[in-house]
C-alpha cells in the first residue's frame, strides 16, 4: 500500500486469527481490514460489540501481533518506537491506580515520557484545563465518576503532546452528560490540530463528530468513507407531518396517502413516502382549515446504513480515497 502524504495510519489486509478451546479451534477476529486515517481528521471506527474494533486497535498499537497483513503509523511499521512516540492511547477498559490524585496520576505518566520539573507541572495544568478537570486536581481517582475517569484518561493519552490520539470506546457506559463532555473534548482536540481515531458502537456520536468512518462487522470492513457520502446513498424520501385540528372526514382522505398514522392526543402524525403524497395531503389540510404544526423530511443517518449493512450479506471493501 502506498503511503500518502496526509495519511498517518495505514492498514493493508490486516487480519487476526485466535486459537480457542482445548482443540485450538481457529477463530477469525479481524479479516483483511484495509483503512487509512488522515492527518487532522476525526476518524470513527464503528461496529457492534465483538465486531473486531478493539482487536484491530490493539494490532495498530503493537499490543498484539497480526496474523496477516501490514500496518504503519506515520509511515513506519507499527512496532517502530519512533512512530508510537507520536501516539496517545486510551484503551477501552483501562486500569488506573485508585489512590492517586489527578496530578499524581498525570505526573506518573509524564515521567514515563521523560518529562520532569516545571515543564511537567505546566503540562499537567494545561491538560487539566483542557479536559475541564482543574477542580479535581487533588481528588483521588477512586472518587471519580465514569465520565471523569474517561476525561482524565484522555488527559493521560495527551501527556506526550501526540499528533495522533486513539480512543477505544471512549463513550461506552457514559450517561448523556458524560458523552457530551467527551464529544466536546474530541472536538477541542481536532481544533488544536490533533488527529483523532476512536472506536464506538454509538452511531449518533460518530455522526456528530467524524469526518470519515469505517464500519466493521464480524471482522470484515463493510463501509468506509466520508460520512456525508455514505449516508447519501441511503437517502430516504419520507416526510413526517404533524397536524392539529384535523377533522375525521379529512383524516379519512389522508389515510390512503400515508404509510403510517399516529394519534398524539389532539394532534396527528402522518408519515408520507413521496412528494406527490405530500402535495395531496397539504391540499387536504388547507381545504379542511386544519393547522400544519410541522413538516419534517426524514434524514438518512449512519444508523440506517449500519442496520442495512448488518442485515445484508456484505463483501469487504477497500477504504475510499
Amino acid at each position: 500500500m502506498d503511503v500518502l502524504s496526509d495519511g498517518i495510519v495505514h492498514s493493508d489486509r490486516l487480519s487476526k486469527i485466535f486459537k480457542v478451546g482445548f482443540w485450538g479451534r481457529r477463530v477469525t477476529a479481524v479479516d483483511g481490514v484495509s483503512l487509512e486515517v488522515r492527518r487532522g481528521e476525526v476518524f470513527g471506527f464503528l461496529g457492534p460489540n465483538g465486531a473486531g474494533k478493539t482487536t484491530t486497535i490493539k494490532m495498530l498499537m503493537g499490543l498484539i501481533y497480526p496474523s496477516g497483513g501490514t500496518a504503519t503509523l506515520f509511515g513506519r511499521p507499527i512496532g517502530d518506537p519512533s512512530g508510537k512516540a507520536k501516539v496517545g492511547f486510551l484503551p477501552e477498559s483501562p486500569y488506573f491506580y485508585d489512590y492517586l490524585t489527578s496530578r499524581e496520576f498525570l505526573r506518573f505518566y509524564g515521567h514515563l515520557f521523560g518529562l520532569v520539573g516545571s515543564v511537567l507541572d505546566k503540562r499537567i495544568d494545561e491538560l487539566l484545563e483542557l479536559v475541564r478537570m482543574t477542580h479535581a486536581r487533588d481528588l483521588q481517582l477512586r472518587k471519580f465518576s465514569k465520565g471523569m475517569l474517561q476525561r482524565i484518561g484522555i488527559a493521560q493519552a495527551l501527556i506526550n503532546d501526540p499528533e495522533l490520539v486513539i480512543l477505544d470506546e471512549p463513550m461506552s457506559g457514559l450517561d448523556p452528560i458524560g458523552r457530551k463532555e467527551v464529544r466536546d473534548l474530541i472536538l477541542r482536540l481536532k481544533e488544536s490540530g490533533k488527529t483523532v481515531m476512536f472506536s464506538s458502537h454509538i452511531l449518533h456520536d460518530a455522526e456528530l463528530l467524524c469526518d470519515r468512518v469505517a464500519m466493521i462487522m464480524k471482522g470484515r470492513l463493510v463501509a468506509c468513507g466520508h460520512v456525508s457520502e455514505l449516508i447519501a446513498g441511503d437517502t430516504t424520501h419520507e416526510v413526517e407531518m404533524v397536524i392539529d385540528r384535523l377533522l375525521p372526514e379529512a383524516l379519512e382522505r389522508i389515510k390512503p396517502l400515508a404509510g403510517r398514522i399516529v394519534l398524539q392526543g389532539e394532534r396527528i402524525m402522518v408519515v408520507l413516502s413521496s412528494q406527490q403524497a405530500v402535495d395531496q395531503a397539504l391540499d387536504v389540510i388547507r381545504s379542511a382549515k386544519a393547522k400544519l404544526v410541522a413538516l419534517t423530511p426524514h434524514k438518512a443517518s449512519l444508523e440506517d446504513l449500519f442496520i442495512r449493512k448488518a442485515t445484508g450479506a456484505q463483501q469487504p471493501v477497500e477504504a475510499q480515497v
